[in-house]
């Protein structure tokens, strides 16, 4: 049973109480009243009992039952304002709770759409940096296929020397090549990729004038030719690329003077050299 049909029922059983009692005290008045009266006509017979009259018996039987209905309408205006008051509690409390409910609900869904905006924008990120991955690589390999393509001079900073054709005591026949005049040790390169056709002394087997030698074959079924090296860093077979180190500059075989002897072929020996700028530039190299 609820404490609010508790209440009410010790309300009634107090108001049934009360109205026994009232009904009692009006009988034991009324009685009262009827026994003044006769006392009444007993003391007009000569007697010597006295009592108030039956008017004033009735005043204040109602003045009992007034003050009693007061009491009863105070108790019930009591027990509908603790009620009123109980029930305004619970309905803050349930309002309380709601709110309370509400704001969880509502901050569960911000750190939900933070999360959600989070993972978006970590896969837009993640997608940007796979986007610029992939044009790095696709740039990396144009840029090597571009110079896989490309032909450059043997060495990068040189002065002109000898030049193609050049008539001479140094040599047996005319000039075969061009040098390119740089200290001993500079690195020299491979002007277009290709494979090692020759590679040591002995101008690699063109003859000792050359002294230490390379030579490689191109896509385009030319060689280029590097000699008077004082380090040779490949051997016979080995692909090299555009711009790729082969070896050293120096001083060895006939020369005169540390400096590189360049040639380009048509064939892997001496003897088929072609003028090598004109070559080159037709080839897109600045010389």
């Amino acid at each position: 049973m609820s404490s609010r049909a508790k209440s009410r029922n010790s309300s009634k059983s107090v108001l049934r109480t009360r109205a026994a009692v009232l009904a009692a005290g009006m009988g034991a008045s009324l009685a009262l009243g009827a026994g003044g009266a006769f006392a009444a006509d007993a003391a007009q017979g000569g007697g010597v009992l006295s009592v108030a009259p039956a008017s004033d018996v009735s005043k204040a039987v109602q003045a009992q039952a007034d003050a009693l209905q007061k009491a009863i309408d105070a108790e019930k205006a009591a027990a509908k304002k603790a009620a009123a008051e109980k029930a305004a509690k619970e309905a803050a409390a349930k309002k309380k709770a709601a709110e309370l409910a509400a704001a969880k609900k509502k901050k569960a869904a911000e750190l939900a759409a933070a999360k959600k905006k989070a993972a978006q924008e970590a896969a837009a990120k993640a997608r940007q940096a796979a986007l610029a991955r992939q044009k790095a690589a696709e740039a990396a390999k144009k840029a090597a296929e571009a110079k896989a393509n490309s032909w450059e001079t043997p060495v990068a900073s040189y002065q002109i020397g000898a030049a193609f054709g050049l008539a001479g005591n140094l040599w047996a026949h005319n000039h075969s090549g061009q040098d390119f005049v740089v200290p001993s040790g500079t690195q020299v390169r491979a002007v277009h990729g290709g494979v090692v056709v020759k590679a040591g002394g002995n101008g690699a087997g063109d003859g000792p004038a050359y002294g230490n030698a390379i030579v490689i074959k191109h896509d385009d079924n030319t060689y280029s030719q590097y000699a008077h090296l004082s380090l040779v860093k490949v051997s016979v077979g080995q692909t090299v690329t555009t711009g790729q180190e082969i070896g050293l500059s120096g001083n060895t075989g006939n020369t005169t003077g540390p400096h590189l002897h360049f040639e380009i072929r048509t064939t892997p020996n001496y003897g088929s050299a072609v003028e090598p700028l004109a070559f080159l530039r037709s080839h897109g190299v600045k010389v």
